[in-house]
């Protein structure tokens, strides 16, 4: 795909810490202007500092995208600012960690609000400017947990279940009008983000990412490969494509072992500050930055990504060699 202008003008939600602020990072490197979405006023400042200091351009925009009007208010701002939008990213995201005969009516539609309905939003402004102009990428970030749910977070695992079903619907909308908008979804694996400090949880250890994990830079490049290279869908981590196929081959199965092991890999051996916040209902203060506490046992690479990301650059290495070993075979032979 090629560049749609000389600096990409670029929406992030969720960009004040984690996965969304290593997007805009990543976007910056190559001289982006980035409209940055949160609720976090001092994380938002910090994405910005991080935007500006990579070579591109950031604009904060206190956002709740829960809230339709405020974000459609954002994507206005962003383009009286930058001009056109090139690239929107739906990225935020809330969960709560419970099992579900615990939870609240309220903290479902708090997550459904936030993780789905923002997702809806934030595509519904996106197009709305993307449309007329016959020309656009919206990326979707999504979840091995958008095909395969897990015990302790049906919250989310429903959200991101429900932005699979969209998306796809979507895409078949823009190829029935044969709109050159492009949508993609980008299925993540576990990732070393400051969320397992700050989300709500009534687990009685620490949250944490269950492992292997991932350095959020590396979706951040997946996200960026994304948006850039003609993709209906992505799999980051060998774990996420484990999770999904598996789940497709044998559901079952999978209900079993996350029964028994599902519970105990989403928590750490330290227990639950007395104090602990969390973000459901309002941001924590401070600015928390990409990573989470999980940097020692985190990987900043994906051997699958890379992988997949020069999918054809290997197919073209597997012609030729096979090729070749053909070639070696006949010429065997006919000297024999």
């Amino acid at each position: 795909m090629k560049q749609l202008s000389k600096s990409e003008v670029v929406v992030v939600t969720g960009a004040s810490a984690g996965l969304g602020r290593a997007i805009a990072q990543r976007f910056a490197l190559e001289g982006a202007h980035v409209g940055l979405l949160a609720r976090g006023r001092d994380g938002l400042e910090g994405a910005r500092r991080d935007v500006e200091e990579a070579g591109g351009k950031a604009l904060v925009l206190p956002t709740d995208v829960a809230d339709a009007e405020a974000v459609e208010r954002a994507a206005e701002d962003v383009e009286n600012e930058f001009g056109p939008i090139d690239i929107w990213i739906n990225n935020a995201m809330v969960s709560v960690f419970s099992p579900v005969k615990e939870m609240k009516p309220e903290e479902y539609k708090r997550v459904t609000e936030v993780t789905y309905l923002g997702v809806v939003y934030g595509t519904l402004s996106a197009l709305k400017r993307m449309l007329p102009r016959d020309c656009g990428v919206i990326v979707q970030v999504g979840s091995a947990l958008a095909y395969r749910g897990i015990p302790l977070q049906s919250a989310y695992c429903g959200a991101k279940h429900a932005i699979q079903g969209f998306v796809d619907s979507l895409r078949s909308e823009l190829i029935h009008d044969q709109s050159n908008i492009r949508v993609t979804m980008v299925q993540m694996p576990a990732m070393n983000t400051p969320q397992f400090s700050w989300v709500k949880s009534r687990l009685p250890k620490k949250p944490q990412p269950v492992p292997p994990i991932y350095q959020p830079e590396v979706g951040a490049e997946a996200i960026y490969f994304a948006a850039h290279n003609d993709r209906r869908e992505m799999y980051v981590g060998y774990p996420t494509v484990e999770a999904i196929v598996g789940d497709k081959i044998a559901p079952g199965f999978a209900d079993w072992y996350l029964a028994r092991n599902g519970y105990g890999a989403q928590q750490t051996n330290e227990p639950v500050e007395p104090d602990r916040r969390d973000n459901l209902w309002e941001p924590v203060p401070g600015d928390h930055g990409a990573h989470g506490p999980f940097d020692a046992r985190s990987s900043a690479s994906s051997p699958q990504l890379w992988a997949d990301m020069n999918r054809n650059w290997l197919a073209m290495a597997g012609v030729g060699l096979t090729g070749l070993a053909i070639g070696l075979f006949f010429k065997r032979n006919d000297e024999t």
